[in-house]
């Protein structure tokens, strides 16, 4: 019996549908991640975004091209936000949501709709590792609930794992990159473990050990110093910020300014100066003006940010932002353009400043990632070599380098 798990979306989907992967095979199933002839398809849905709900639909039809015959089950965050769009499609035998994934395992000779809310957190299996990093759960949900956001109707509460439970999975996967996942993961807290102590919890774990996305506030002096005294922590950041204007950050409920944000990234720098601040802005807010979008750009260099993730606003029905009039299709086109550009060249002078340095590297099956998360390329490197490398020039999405040193 083959299964195919499909995955849209993000890291924590990616997570759990490995974990998914996993617990398949301890059933006897052969596995595979990419849409094939299989006896079972598995749809781990995202609906971040109106397209990213359309394609998560249509995927349903084109995961049955390969075997109309084999059932498909459903769950993620797209059905979780409208079960009923895919418990009718024909194929489709089993349909749960966002929350208490861990069910499907036990529930695929059920049907229906499985809306239970989820109180803690739900242990998954390890996840199959089919990369040279490992994504480790530690957190799901958010009590943040911004105006633009679905995730918190979707995925419940903040819930967090127990700091034990992290710390044998982490000494168990055996990779030599572990990324701590989760939806906020800044907001982890195991009775008197918040994510500062957990990762020194970690710091003998023989790996690098790598944050998920992160909310401003975790950044004060406290957290810093404990992941500098962890010492495996790397030096990279996703600190989202969603926009620069205060006035915009106000009406998406985020609870900072354009000044707390910058001040952060500021104590950050202190603290490891090589860092990598990379973030998250999002183009055409329905309050957002040509000055409030100004502060956007400006803020990209001013806070020295190496990566940009852009992308339009979308509205979620439901959320509060959703109310509000959008903009122009036309003015969100061309702000992602401009917000666009103002990233690629945030990046290429991030990278630009590490040329003719020593960087360490992990690679993977095309290029890798350095502590302060520039990709690089180098001839020779292997899938899984952790390598001492020194910058030459850009190239690609970023830097070619010559290998000093394999490090074992």
């Amino acid at each position: 019996m083959k299964a195919c798990v499909f995955t849209l979306g993000c890291k924590m989907n990616e997570v759990e549908s490995s974990s998914l992967m996993r617990g398949l095979e301890e059933r006897g199933y052969e596995v595979t991640d990419v849409p094939c002839y299989a006896d079972l398809y598995v749809l781990n849905t995202c609906a971040v975004t109106a397209e990213a709900e359309r394609k998560s639909r249509q995927a349903v039809a084109r995961l049955r091209k390969f075997n109309p015959a084999a059932p498909v089950v459903v769950c993620g965050c797209a059905s979780e936000q409208n079960g009923e769009a895919f418990y009718g499609k024909e194929g489709v035998t089993l349909v749960l949501g966002a929350q208490n994934k861990g069910r499907l395992l036990e529930a695929l000779e059920t049907q229906g709709i499985f809306r239970e809310t989820e109180r803690g957190f739900c242990e998954l299996p390890p996840p199959k590792q089919t990369k040279t990093r490992a994504f480790l759960r530690i957190q799901d949900g958010c009590d943040r609930f911004c105006s633009y956001c679905l995730i918190p109707y979707l995925r419940g509460r903040s819930r967090s794992r127990s700091a034990e439970s992290v710390l044998q999975e982490a000494r168990a996967c055996g990779a030599k990159e572990i990324v701590l996942t989760g939806v906020d993961i800044s907001s982890y807290r195991d009775g008197n473990v918040g994510l500062g102590e957990l990762l020194l919890s970690l710091k003998d774990i023989p790996a690098r050990i790598r944050l998920g996305s992160l909310e401003e506030g975790i950044a004060d002096e406290k957290f810093l110093r404990q992941m500098r005294e962890a010492g495996n922590a790397l030096p990279h950041f996703h600190l989202s910020l969603q926009s620069g204007s205060t006035a915009v950050l106000k009406a998406m409920n985020r609870r900072y300014t354009r000044e707390e944000y910058l001040a952060c990234c500021r104590k950050i720098y202190e603290y490891f100066p090589d860092a990598a601040i990379t973030t998250d802005i999002i183009a055409g807010f329905p309050t957002e003006t040509e000055e409030d979008f100004a502060q956007s750009l400006s803020l990209i260099a001013e806070a020295g940010l190496a990566r940009v993730h852009c992308f339009p606003f979308s509205p979620r029905p439901g959320t509060a932002a959703a109310k509000k009039k959008a903009l122009p299709a036309e003015v969100k086109r061309e702000r992602m353009a401009r917000l666009t550009e103002a990233a690629k060249r945030a990046e290429s002078e991030y990278i630009s400043r590490f040329l003719g340095t020593e960087r360490t590297v992990l690679f993977e099956e095309d290029g890798g990632y350095s502590e302060n998360y520039i990709r690089v390329y180098a001839d020779g490197a292997q899938e899984g070599m952790l390598a001492r490398v020194k910058l030459i020039k850009p190239y690609r999405d970023g830097a070619f380098a010559e290998i000093k040193e394999e490090i074992k």
